[in-house]
């Protein structure tokens, strides 16, 4: 057997000698056309998939059955500590927060601990970098429009506070956080806000962003565990840096306190504590919307290739399973780069799901050239949901695959 092979032969006619050798006369420009692609799931489809563990659950299976399947060869450990979560959108060298009662700052140098004071003049209190090394804190008058220097510290300071802490961001917005939030020395030209507390604590600004959190309990558990693991196997890495993830899509999304929602906070508490080893360590427990019916191999032992029957089970709503988008002629040759193309052709596939699953390799031709992309080069440059697509119209070629079922 050979690989699957789909041709798309683009509408162009090479030029004749004739008009080759005209300088005067130059080609006519091509007319636009466009493209239509067809798809399967969204993201790169390694390990969970979010709506195949909301169709498992529908299904009647157990947070821990979902995890097996997604995450085989892998087994049940405990994790606790905290976390250090940068929070991207606070771009001011200084954190800013509200005045409330009880509110305190601690000196990092030292480890000692102030209570603020709580005045009608005080609205709120900032920590800003002094020098190379210390910070100040100052209180600001919103009457007056004036800040107060209160007291000055050697090294970096953070804020604490009962509950929740009122975060300032530059634009005058106001998000709330549990734990502390401290000023710390990153990189590049200015200071960031970095907020520190509990992994617990901090699951509950994750899980609602990063799930539906409607969904079945069973779903909600799977998700919990999955980025408590998730947030550990990071933090193991970043033990020299000055935060562990962020709060955005390049780690895992994260809306603070503002986020909470009862659904998900019952699942965390459900799965306290609850990661996935494998050989005694945590894993790299990735995870993508929808993997279209077949979960995607990785460089990891349990990351593997395999049909997903929960991804489009049935009820789940899973707006991903297939799509349909299009690309117009200038797009396609500006993602190629071979000039004006006059082929397209899906090389290789993975051979596992539907029309033999994601895409490994695509040749495009064209006027300036040849070139082989990987469907993830191609998934990014065309803007894709995943790399598991067709050129619609194209009728496959079935050739063998024995030696194409990994999608490394």
């Amino acid at each position: 057997m050979r690989p699957l092979v789909s041709a798309l032969v683009i509408g162009s006619t090479l030029l004749s000698a004739t008009a080759q050798g005209n300088a005067a006369t130059p080609p006519e420009p091509e007319p636009e056309t466009v493209q239509t692609l067809t798809g399967r799931g969204f993201g790169h489809g390694r390990g969970m998939s979010q709506y195949g563990a909301q169709g498992a659950a529908i299904a009647g299976r157990s947070a821990k059955a979902i995890l097996d399947f997604y995450y085989p060869g892998t087994t049940v450990g405990t994790a606790t500590g905290s976390m250090r979560v940068r929070i991207t959108a606070d771009t001011t060298d200084g954190v800013r927060v509200a005045a409330s009662n009880k509110l305190r700052v601690r000196d990092l140098a030292t480890g000692k601990v102030y209570t603020l004071p709580v005045a009608s003049t005080r609205d709120q209190w900032s920590i800003n970098p002094r020098g190379e090394h210390g910070a100040t804190v100052s209180s600001y008058n919103a009457k007056t429009k004036t800040w107060t220097l209160w007291k000055t510290f050697t090294r970096m300071a953070q804020f604490e506070g009962p509950t929740v802490i009122a975060l300032v961001l530059p634009s005058g917005a106001v998000v709330r956080y549990r734990g502390a939030l401290r000023s710390a020395d990153v990189a590049g030209a200015h200071f960031d806000t970095i907020n520190v507390l509990s992994l617990e604590l901090y699951l509950r600004g994750v899980v609602p962003r990063e799930a539906v959190t409607s969904w079945r309990p069973a779903a909600l558990q799977v998700q919990s565990v999955a980025a408590r693991t998730y947030s550990v196997y990071h933090r193991n890495r970043a033990t020299k840096r000055a935060y562990d993830l962020c709060d955005t899509t390049s780690c895992q999304v994260y809306g603070g306190y503002n986020a909470e929602v009862a659904s998900t906070n019952a699942a965390i508490v459900a799965t306290a504590g609850q990661i996935r080893l494998y050989q005694g360590k945590p894993i790299m427990a990735e995870f993508s919307s929808s993997n279209g019916g077949a979960t995607a191999d990785g460089d990891a032992p349990y990351q593997v290739t395999k049909a997903d029957p929960w991804d489009a089970f049935p009820g789940n709503k899973n707006p991903n399973v297939a799509w349909r988008v299009t690309r117009t002629s200038s797009q396609l040759q500006a993602a190629f780069g071979v000039g004006s193309l006059r082929s397209l052709r899906v090389v290789r596939r993975t051979g596992v799901g539907p029309s033999g699953g994601r895409v490994l390799s695509v040749e495009a031709v064209g006027s300036k050239g040849r070139v082989v992309l990987t469907g993830d080069q191609v998934r990014s440059r065309l803007r894709l949901r995943s790399a598991w697509f067709a050129f619609a119209g194209v009728r496959p070629t079935t050739l063998d695959i024995s030696t194409q079922t990994q999608s490394r």
